[in-house]
């Protein structure tokens, strides 16, 4: 794993913001790596600057640097597809959720196998946050219900089922004591994580809510849409501070959109969020006019099906047919998004 093979990219397209296509010829040599996943990657998260990890349908748990596409550590312990992945911030330890009902903790260097196992969701779990102090962990499941762990001891400190609520995504709030949560009943709700209790719950979308994100300053948060054939799709900017209330829609993926993270503020860029979808494409979005930015077509991926800032110029993706693909943001005259590694 981690071995640089050579390929050219010859795409010839070039995507403005407004989705029209400039013809460009080809492109700078793409770097591409052997494959960390044998099978589509579901999940992927930021670990360290130069560090990511991922899950994937093989089952497997991988510890990567993003920059050389080298796979540091493979963790094998669930028995069915990875569906989340995710750490607290430079911490050592990462976390997975599986469709075989179960969560596991990982140590970064220690043994191959889980150092900690979390049991007693009934369904397939969906969402995974944990604190940024790496102290707390909550689960979420399509068994309707969210839990709180005790990280040391995998006990289950508080759980809490509400009818109809399919989890599809968890987020913490950070600097907060509150856990962001996506449902397949179309709502995002706002934990209170010290009793497990819903602090507050957003207007109802007309579709499915599958994933979502807090701002660093924990002003905003989004969620994103299910969608087809054109109709929903978008990501929506919530004000967490304030009235609460809907502030902003992005709206141009013609297909669900599996993914959305706010991008760490760089010196050449205004505040920016970025959006993947199942229809191939990732968008940079400016945060505040809801503009497009730049789209990038990944073509032969597949479905995409998570995205993870690094820095502010940096993004990685999962997608189903080619692996984890590394993007990079430029400012110029333009703003543009590129493929520059793929492993």
């Amino acid at each position: 794993m981690g071995k640089l093979q050579s390929k050219i990219s010859f795409h010839a397209a070039k995507y403005r913001a407004d989705g029209s296509v400039e013809e460009t010829g080809t492109v700078r040599a793409l770097r591409q790596h052997s494959p960390v996943h044998a099978d589509a990657v579901t999940s992927v998260a930021a670990l360290k600057p130069d560090l990511c990890v991922s899950g994937g349908r093989d089952k497997s748990v991988a510890v990567c640097s993003w920059t050389s596409g080298a796979a540091l550590r493979q963790f094998i312990g669930h028995r069915r597809e990875v569906t989340k992945v995710t750490s607290a911030l430079d911490s050592n330890r990462v976390f997975s959720a599986s469709r075989d009902k179960s969560v596991m903790m990982w140590e970064l260097h220690g043994t191959s196998g889980p150092s900690q196992r979390f049991s007693g969701h009934e369904l397939v779990v969906t969402g995974l946050a944990v604190s940024p102090d790496a102290s707390q962990l909550c689960t979420g499941s399509r068994d309707n219900a969210v839990c709180k762990w005790d990280i040391e001891t995998g006990e289950c400190l508080r759980r809490a089922a509400i009818s109809r609520n399919l989890v599809t995504h968890l987020c913490w709030v950070p600097g907060e004591p509150y856990v962001l949560q996506t449902s397949e009943d179309k709502t995002v709700r706002l934990w209170d994580s010290r009793e497990l209790q819903v602090a507050h719950t957003f207007p109802a979308k007309r579709h499915i809510q599958t994933c979502c994100d807090a701002s660093q300053d924990g002003r905003y948060c989004l969620s994103s849409s299910s969608g087809s054939a054109g109709e929903g799709g978008e990501a929506t900017l919530w004000d967490l501070r304030q009235t609460r209330n809907r502030v902003c829609e992005y709206r141009g993926h013609f297909q669900t959109t599996t993914s959305c993270v706010f991008l760490p503020r760089g010196p050449a860029h205004a505040p920016s969020i970025a959006t993947s979808s199942y229809d191939s494409t990732v968008k940079v979005w400016d945060r505040d006019t809801g503009a497009c930015l730049a789209t990038l077509c990944l073509e032969g991926s597949g479905p995409l099906a998570s995205l993870a800032a690094c820095d502010s110029s940096t993004l990685l993706c999962a997608s189903f047919n080619s692996g984890i693909h590394v993007l990079q943001l430029s400012a110029g005259a333009d703003l543009a998004l590129e493929e520059v590694a793929a492993f």
